[in-house]
């Protein structure tokens, strides 16, 4: 009897110490709605502050709310880049594109010739990728940056591909180069080309302010360096280079087509 007895405090033990396991690891890893949010956002915090995010990061962090916009504008994404090339390119405005971009790269010819002897990087991709994405910086989005990204960080559709962003865009704030309210892209892109925090970090030249135009085309064509853009070669022949900038196939022909068009006018 006295060993029953032991071994039933033992078992009541080791069901005690489960239970405070259980309570300990109560933050959910991801979410589907924004109910776990807050409590995702503490066990965040420790994550952060172990990769090096300081005081006005974590600040940031703890003052973002769930974005409720930035997750209907995801789960509609596969939509926006259906169908064919050729629609995806009348619903982007793609001849729009096409004849203001050979605009812009006439009266910027300086800042596009000095680019191209930077990064060896053609206008045409440039002006390409700048007026898909903003309208050629009329459209930067009004969405918070810093609760948009840790929303997709925290969203059980993707959260590997958004944690080290969001890692970034805090590390961004403590540099000063974001703030707790600055604005962009549903999915936290920033600036005239819609950079994620993350590609701010390793790519962004100069000021790394992207919301100025000549920082972010630099930026943007650094970047396309960095995934092997060959220089003097069309748009249409770095295919690699464009697929790392977004993955979706009917956005990186559309993006080839519209840059040779440029480049060629």
């Amino acid at each position: 009897m006295a060993f029953l007895a032991k071994g039933r405090i033992l078992a009541a033990a080791v069901v005690a110490v489960l239970g405070l396991a259980a309570g300990a690891q109560a933050a959910p890893s991801c979410g589907k709605t924004g109910a776990g949010f807050d409590a995702w956002k503490q066990d965040f915090a420790a994550d952060a502050k172990s990769e090096g995010v300081g005081s006005k990061g974590l600040a940031a962090l703890a003052g973002a709310t769930y974005a409720t916009r930035t997750i209907s504008a995801d789960r509609a994404i596969h939509k926006a880049f259906s169908g064919s090339v050729d629609d995806f390119m009348k619903r982007r405005g793609g001849a729009a594109i096409i004849s203001k971009g050979r605009a812009l790269k006439k009266s910027n010819a300086a800042l596009f010739s000095q680019i191209e002897q930077n990064y060896g990087v053609s206008p045409g991709v440039l002006l390409a990728i700048w007026g898909m994405e903003t309208g050629f910086g009329a459209s930067m989005g009004n969405q918070n940056t810093v609760s948009a990204i840790l929303t997709l960080a925290y969203d059980c559709r993707r959260p590997d591909y958004f944690h080290p962003h969001a890692i970034a865009a805090l590390k961004l704030v403590d540099r000063g180069a974001l703030t707790a309210s600055s604005v962009g892209a549903m999915h936290g892109e920033v600036g005239h080309t819609q950079f994620l925090p993350g590609n701010v970090l390793k790519y962004a030249v100069g000021s790394g302010n992207l919301r100025d135009k000549a920082t972010a085309l630099a930026s943007t064509a650094n970047f396309l360096k960095g995934h092997g853009w060959r220089a003097g070669a069309s748009a249409s022949a770095n295919m690699g280079a464009i697929a790392g900038w977004n993955s979706a196939s009917v956005y990186q022909q559309a993006i080839a087509r519209i840059a040779d068009a440029i480049d060629g006018g």
